[in-house]
């Protein structure tokens, strides 16, 4: 391991191997993250979703993707012209990825792109012992994915955070209440009909309990961008509360424990989820 990624990753490695994937990802993340600053990608685009609740934030939750929002629409962002950056910070840490732009369809605001690598070569990198590494596939290949909304729903705060490892670089985030705002379009809008998404309200949980302000202008913006919101008054407390309510109502609590549990390492606190608990967390919320 080299003496650069020996400050981004400190011995021991954790003893499992669900354990170290993510710690090779996060790590993959971060520096990915630098890549982007270097390039001076947060001139023009902010961080937000899960992974930046716990990079910037202390979420106790894995997140996989780095999502991201541009500071206004344009429809002709390329996640292209930073690649290469990727790939050489990357290669300075002595991992060996590739970077590959998703096509974008025509009536998608969303712009995609992956980071790739042979997992089982990353792994030795970072120097994960034989007992783990003697069993893995060859072939393998390790994604980290990118997403930016290129037309991003307007009324969201911005604050610069600072990152301390590996090196000191700055990140321009949404501020939390419009994160939150965010997550509260996930929980209500969200089009799945067969699949719930557990780390959605263990997000809504993590939230109430450490940042309860939420952004309701930004909530409404991105429910009217989603048509999930077509009134012509604007969206009120007691209305966005009658929302929240329904859709704790609809949750499959077990389905959503089943899908969170991979993520979190305290499972014991998913013993308390009903959907009164939820009810409970969501009198906590405050609207500014």
């Amino acid at each position: 391991m080299n003496d650069l990624l020996k400050q981004l990753i400190s011995k021991p490695l954790p003893d499992s191997e669900q354990e170290i994937l993510q710690l090779l990802r996060e790590s993959l993340q971060s520096l990915a993250l630098l890549a982007l600053w270097r390039s001076s990608f947060f001139e023009h685009a902010a961080f937000y979703g899960g992974t930046a609740l716990r990079i910037l934030y202390g979420l106790d939750r894995f997140s996989e993707d780095l999502d991201f929002s541009l500071l206004r629409p344009n429809n002709n962002f390329s996640f292209k012209k930073y690649g290469n950056s990727i790939i050489r910070e990357l290669e300075a840490f002595g991992f060996k990825v590739g970077f590959e732009v998703k096509r974008k369809s025509t009536n998608s605001e969303i712009e995609s792109a992956f980071i790739k690598a042979n997992t089982l070569r990353q792994l030795i990198v970072i120097e994960t012992p034989s007992s783990i590494t003697s069993h893995f596939d060859k072939q393998k290949v390790l994604k980290v994915k990118l997403e930016i909304d290129t037309n991003p729903p307007s009324g969201f705060g911005l604050e610069m955070k600072y990152v301390f490892s590996p090196i000191q670089f700055a990140v321009k985030s949404f501020t939390l209440p419009s994160l939150f705002a965010g997550k509260m379009h996930a929980i209500l809008c969200r089009k799945w009909k067969t699949r719930v998404k557990g780390r959605d309200w263990y997000d809504f949980a993590w939230y109430v309990g450490k940042y309860p302000e939420l952004s309701l202008k930004h909530l409404e913006n991105r429910m009217r961008q989603s048509k999930d919101y077509i009134k012509k008054e604007p969206l009120t407390e007691h209305n966005f509360k009658q929302l929240l309510d329904n859709s704790i109502d609809e949750l499959d609590v077990v389905k959503a424990k089943e899908e969170v549990e991979p993520f979190v390492d305290n499972k014991r606190s998913l013993e308390l989820w009903s959907k009164d608990f939820f009810k409970s967390a969501a009198e906590k919320i405050k609207i500014v």
